[in-house]
C-alpha cells in the first residue's frame, strides 16, 4: 500500500472513528423500527437456500447487517476499520445477546482462509474505499463456491453531503453533523477513484471479470426501504449488486 493511500486510508478511518457514537444510536434505533423488518425482507431473498450460513458482514460498523443475520440463526462474522465502530457492535450485541465475531479488519486485506464464507455482505462502504477493485478481489477469494456476494450502496461520490443536507430535515442524523465533518466527508470523496466511475453499473461488470456469474444489480432498494423521510432517510438512490461465485 503506497504511502499516499495509506494517509488516505488513516482519514477515513479517522473520519468514521469520529462519527462512530452517533452512528451507534442511529443503529440501535434503526433496529428498534420499521427498517429492520424491510432489510430483513431485502437480505433473506437473496440468500443461500441453506439452513445455516457463514457470513462475513464487511465494513460492519455498529453491526447492524451483523445483528439482523445472526437473529436469524447464521454464523456471522462483521469486520470494520474503525476500532470504535466494533466496540459499538460488540456493545450491541452484547445488549441484545448475539454471539457475533467482530474484528478490526480492512475490507481491502482480508486474513481469512479462501472459500470460508457462503455469503459476503456490505452496505454503504464500497463508496469510501481507496482501492475497490482489491476489495472486490478479496471478498470474491473468501467466498465458497457458490456463494453469493451482497453489496447494498448508492453513487455517492456524485453527491455532495453538504448539498444532500438541504433536503434532510432538521432532525436527520445528517443535519445533527459537525459542518468540519461534512467538509471532511466531502474532501475524501473527492479524493476517491470509486468516486469517477459509473455506479452500480461499474460494479457488475467488474465483478463479472473476477469471476462472478449470475450478477444482478437492482436500482429500486431506496423504494422498497425507505418509503417515508424519517431519521434513517436516504436522499441517494440505493442499489443492490448480487453476485454469485460458481467457480
Amino acid at each position: 500500500m503506497g504511502a499516499i493511500e495509506m494517509n488516505l486510508v488513516e482519514r477515513i478511518e479517522s473520519y468514521w472513528s469520529k462519527r462512530s457514537d452517533d452512528f451507534s444510536d442511529l443503529r440501535i434505533e434503526e433496529l428498534n423500527s420499521d427498517k429492520r423488518q424491510l432489510w430483513q425482507d431485502e437480505i433473506i431473498s437473496n440468500l443461500p437456500d441453506k439452513e445455516h450460513l457463514k457470513v462475513l458482514d464487511v465494513g460492519c460498523g455498529p453491526g447492524f447487517f451483523s445483528v439482523i443475520l445472526a437473529s436469524l440463526g447464521h454464523d456471522v462474522v462483521g469486520i470494520d476499520l474503525t476500532e470504535s465502530m466494533i466496540e459499538k457492535a460488540g456493545e450491541i450485541a452484547d445488549m441484545l445477546n448475539y454471539d457475533i465475531d467482530f474484528q478490526v479488519m480492512n475490507a481491502q486485506e482480508l486474513s481469512f482462509d479462501d472459500e470460508e464464507f457462503d455469503v459476503v455482505i456490505s452496505r454503504n462502504l464500497t463508496w469510501t474505499l481507496p482501492d475497490i477493485e482489491k476489495a472486490y478481489k478479496e471478498w470474491y477469494r473468501v467466498l465458497k463456491k457458490d456463494g453469493v456476494l451482497l453489496n447494498f450502496d448508492a453513487d455517492y461520490g456524485h453527491v455532495s453531503l453538504k448539498e444532500e443536507m438541504k433536503s434532510l430535515g432538521k432532525e436527520h442524523a445528517h443535519n445533527m453533523m459537525d459542518s468540519k465533518l461534512v467538509k471532511e466527508c466531502d474532501d475524501i470523496k473527492q479524493e476517491l477513484e470509486i468516486s469517477k466511475k459509473h455506479r452500480p453499473l461499474w460494479d457488475e461488470k467488474y465483478l463479472q471479470d473476477i469471476g462472478f456469474e449470475s450478477c444482478k444489480t437492482d436500482c429500486e432498494v431506496s423504494g422498497r426501504i425507505y418509503k417515508i423521510k424519517d431519521d434513517f432517510y436516504n436522499p441517494t438512490p440505493m442499489f443492490k449488486v448480487c453476485a454469485v461465485k460458481n467457480i
